[in-house]
């Protein structure tokens, strides 16, 4: 695991991972999607580790996906598929590996979780966030789908604010994100880790056995449609459409995609 990109902390009965790529927002690269995997595979196997923290340096949790790395992949592999593919593939896999992590997760939100970044912290068990936190997917106003988190934004809101969410590309605050039940709770930003890791206390009063026996059942009794493969190509697809590219080199050059109303 890269120290640079994901901080791993024992703060017993948690273990705090914290994305430290603070310069790029936190933005998921290939690197930084490694590196949690593997942190998130160290704290599974850690015994000190009850429960897993996730929070950001910065100002930002996580801007989603590292659209520049995205559009230079696209550019540079003209008529080879697989790069997208296997890109969407592996980020899919660590959202399955936190969300069926036999221990619980904590998502502690410190700034704007978008896209990708809204995905990781609903595929934790418990999310806390700043109040200047912003939460959405604008994926459709890149051209993009956010196929890989629906379901894990369906679990936690009803249809018709996933609908709102993911068809307009709106953000909402960390209250409006409480309201619907996209999160938790809200804490101060000088409060937010004290709060999580009081929360891991709470937890970690749970027998080991029970806790992981308790996530098994919860997955089970609201199983995806979706397989991994399918969601992660259904992600993948339109990375490959021209309608992609217009949206990334529209968000570069920061002017209106083509499609939207004054272009």
């Amino acid at each position: 695991m890269s120290d640079d990109l994901v901080r791993y902390e024992l703060r017993g009965p948690a273990v705090v991972l914290t994305l430290n790529r603070p310069d790029r927002r936190n933005a998921l690269s290939r690197a930084l999607i490694a590196a949690l995997t593997e942190a998130f595979g160290r704290a599974r196997d850690d015994a000190a580790a009850r429960c897993v923290i996730l929070t950001g340096a910065g100002n930002a949790f996580c801007a989603g996906m590292d659209l520049a790395e995205l559009q230079e992949s696209l550019t540079a592999g003209k008529g080879k598929q697989a790069p997208v593919w296997d890109d969407a593939l592996r980020l899919a896999k660590l959202y399955d590996l936190i969300y069926t992590l036999p221990k619980p997760t904590i998502a502690a939100v410190n700034g704007a979780a978008v896209a990708g970044g809204a995905g990781l912290a609903s595929v934790c068990d418990l999310a806390m966030a700043v109040p200047e936190a912003r939460f959405g997917y604008p994926e459709v106003r890149r051209g993009l789908v956010a196929a890989m988190v629906m379901p894990h934004l369906l679990r936690h809101v009803s249809e018709r604010t996933a609908r709102y969410l993911l068809l307009t590309g709106e953000l909402i605050d960390a209250e409006e994100a409480c309201r619907v039940g996209l999160i938790n709770a809200v804490a101060p930003a000088e409060q937010l880790l004290t709060r999580a890791l009081t929360w891991a206390h709470a937890l970690a009063e749970g027998g080991p056995h029970a806790l992981a026996r308790t996530k098994e059942l919860l997955q089970l009794f609201s199983r995806q449609a979706v397989g991994l493969e399918e969601a992660a190509k259904a992600s993948a697809a339109p990375r490959l459409s021209e309608e992609c590219q217009q949206g990334l080199e529209a968000f570069f050059n920061k002017r209106p995609a083509p499609w939207a109303p004054g272009y």
